[in-house]
């Protein structure tokens, strides 16, 4: 199997919880106001992006490395103990005596969308060190995953860019801006993607994600766009309508074009589905297969994601993404 790594946070998500109060190793997980909501009781449940992303990994089919940092809080345990649950090595896990573990408090409509506060500034979550994963590390890595929510912190932000630079020709890089609005306030999110763009191979976006950037149009303009800047496939996700890819002949697996549709699922908690379908577009592409046979599988990942609550909690398995295919 090929050897992956996942760049990016590792936080504590805060989730409203109408029962008793939830637990982690932190203790009380009862909050104020920190979601703009009613004052109430929250659920500590692992999440971040990119967490989610190597965790969903995991499941699929490979353990990959995960370069995050966390405190040395009880938060920070509760998430060391659950990356090494799932089988996450702790080779490049790193604990900050100095920086708390980050948190987002996250608040759910009736449809089970998810809107995040995110709570990141002076966090371990954005205090990685460039250097931290060496030239040998990254030379036996295929696949390279980065998150955005880095690039918009330092020293975190030159530590990516840094390891972007620094990626073997080889190395096959994914990477999903996630715009979050409230996080850049030092630097341009525009400017940044622009930068970040001609050392990606992969992007996985939403419309919400490119527009701040610039990029207008329907899913085939946004990908279009997105190869011109450099990466050789561009993959856009559309929530319960799908996803499209496009890929020119730089990719491994070929100049292509691919539209799904999605699947309709009984939908409990959207908070995570995009990265339950970054963590099955990387295991599909990764493992040989077609761009739109990997967006079938995506597809499926991420819906299946979205029918228990929690980001990490409810990524699948391949046997039960498999079983949710086969009823439809």
């Amino acid at each position: 199997m090929s050897r992956r790594l996942v760049v990016g946070e590792c936080i504590v998500d805060l989730h409203p919880d109408t029962g008793a109060a939830g637990e982690a190793a932190g203790g009380d997980a009862t909050g104020g106001d920190p979601g703009g909501g009613d004052a109430g009781t929250y659920t500590p449940k692992p999440g971040g992006a990119p967490a989610n992303v190597a965790v969903g990994l995991a499941r699929l089919d490979e353990a990959p490395g995960l370069w995050t940092r966390l405190g040395t809080d009880g938060f920070g345990d509760f998430l060391a103990r659950t990356l090494d649950a799932e089988g996450i090595p702790d080779t490049d896990v790193e604990r900050d005596p100095d920086a708390p573990t980050g948190l987002a408090v996250v608040s759910l409509d009736a449809d089970g969308d998810r809107s995040f506060a995110l709570y990141l500034d002076g966090t371990a979550a954005c205090r990685l060190e460039r250097g931290a994963v060496d030239d040998a590390a990254l030379a036996a890595t295929d696949w390279l995953h980065v998150g955005g929510v880095e690039l918009a912190h330092e020293p975190a932000r030159s530590a990516v860019f840094d390891l972007l630079d620094r990626a073997p020709a080889d190395t096959t890089v994914s990477f999903d801006p996630n715009a979050r609005e409230s996080l850049w306030r030092t630097f341009d999110y525009a400017d940044t993607l622009a930068a970040a763009l001609p050392d990606v191979d992969v992007l996985v976006a939403s419309a919400e994600d490119l527009a701040p950037a610039g990029f207008a149009g329907d899913a085939a303009a946004l990908a279009d766009a997105v190869v011109s800047e450099g990466p050789h496939t561009a993959l856009i996700t559309r929530g319960a309508a799908g996803s499209y890819g496009r890929s020119t002949a730089a990719a491994p697996w070929g100049a292509d074009e691919a539209d799904h549709s999605g699947y309709d699922a009984d939908v409990v908690d959207t908070t995570g589905a995009g990265d339950a379908f970054t963590a099955g577009a990387i295991a599909a592409l990764d493992g040989g297969e077609s761009l739109a046979a990997a967006l079938r599988f995506a597809d499926a990942v991420g819906a299946r994601a979205t029918t228990a609550q929690g980001a990490m909690s409810a990524l699948p398995t391949r046997d039960q993404v498999e079983a949710f295919l086969a009823e439809r």
